[in-house]
């Protein structure tokens, strides 16, 4: 039987309660990626080109710190990766993520929330984070209802 991780970035909260119901769901370990320094709602203001979000989603090199935690991802044959959609891909703090553990030889399927934007070009931009990995394309889910979450599951 292969063990499970649901590895999570939320702003807002609004991606940390699907993350939850994944990990019940797929009975996963939960694993929260939290930025050194948090986001305040200035910094997540899309609309102001100078705050904290926008800034670092404008140069794709841009790593935001993540308080790091000691963690043996070579107990996890897949991980469920969550995050919120900010200007059609994943934030740049989950680029970070994937450069701090070893996820080589790992199956990594995407679940996003977003206020309308689809993954764009996510799997691409993540893919160079962690080059031996297999990073797949999963779900909006954007409601975020059990029917919605165990569906998806489901198919996978």
């Amino acid at each position: 039987m292969s063990k499970k991780l649901v590895a999570f970035f939320s702003a807002s909260g609004t991606t940390k309660k699907v993350a939850q119901m994944i990990a019940e769901e797929v009975k996963a370990d939960l694993f929260e990626i939290k930025p050194k320094v948090p986001y305040t709602k200035a910094d997540l203001d899309w609309m102001n080109k100078k705050s904290r979000s926008s800034v670092e989603m404008s140069d794709k090199k841009y790593r935001p710190a993540i308080m790091k935690k000691e963690m043996d991802m070579s107990s996890y044959d897949e991980i469920l990766l969550g995050f919120p959609i900010w200007w059609y891909v994943a934030p740049t703090i989950i680029n970070t993520f994937l450069e701090t553990y070893d996820f080589s030889g790992k199956k990594i399927v995407l679940f996003a929330t977003s206020g309308g934007s689809g993954f764009g070009n996510t799997v691409k931009e993540l893919q160079s984070s962690a080059p031996d990995a297999v990073i797949t394309e999963g779900r909006l889910l954007n409601h975020g209802t059990k029917q919605e979450i165990s569906a998806w599951i489901n198919s996978l």
